[in-house]
């Protein structure tokens, strides 16, 4: 069994043959504007457009905690909406970050991955403004992912 491999650099900008998966976590309210979304508008407005489409038809679609929604970006190039947190801000019921959710949208990623063909890339999904912790999204990437086969690359930015 492979394991996840852990690089310096942008996420959005994966350097490595074939189909890629971009995964990243939203939140359940609409909002885009911080974090990781930013660096992937910079790049491409399809994410942007799809994910607020999505969440304005939510009454009609499958918007919500543990969703996942496919984007293509370039020929060989999707991102991931995973909606894996509950608002925006830490408060009363703890931070932002729901890990049954993630799981849940890391299962709909896998099958995705595998439908095409793709190596998975990602930050390290629900750890910064979601407020979760590593130690806690990890083992689920590594089930849900690692275990099937699929190739995870997870970006620290920075130098």
């Amino acid at each position: 069994m492979t394991e996840i491999r852990y690089v310096r650099g942008d996420a959005t900008v994966p350097s490595v043959k074939g189909v890629k998966l971009i995964a990243h976590v939203c939140n359940d309210i609409g909002g885009w504007g911080k974090g990781f979304v930013l660096a992937v508008s910079r790049r491409w407005p399809e994410p942007e457009a799809a994910y607020r489409a999505w969440h304005r038809g939510r009454a009609a679609n499958d918007f919500g905690l543990g969703a996942a929604q496919f984007v293509r970006v370039e020929p060989y190039v999707w991102v991931a909406n995973l909606v894996g947190q509950r608002g925006i801000r830490a408060g009363s019921k703890g931070v932002p970050v729901r890990y049954e959710a993630i799981d849940a949208s890391l299962v709909l990623l896998a099958d995705k991955a595998v439908e095409l063909g793709a190596s998975v890339h990602m930050p390290r999904i629900g750890c910064g403004l979601a407020g979760g912790t590593w130690s806690r999204v990890e083992p689920l990437v590594t089930e849900r992912l690692v275990r099937r086969g699929l190739a995870v690359t997870v970006y620290d930015h920075g130098d």
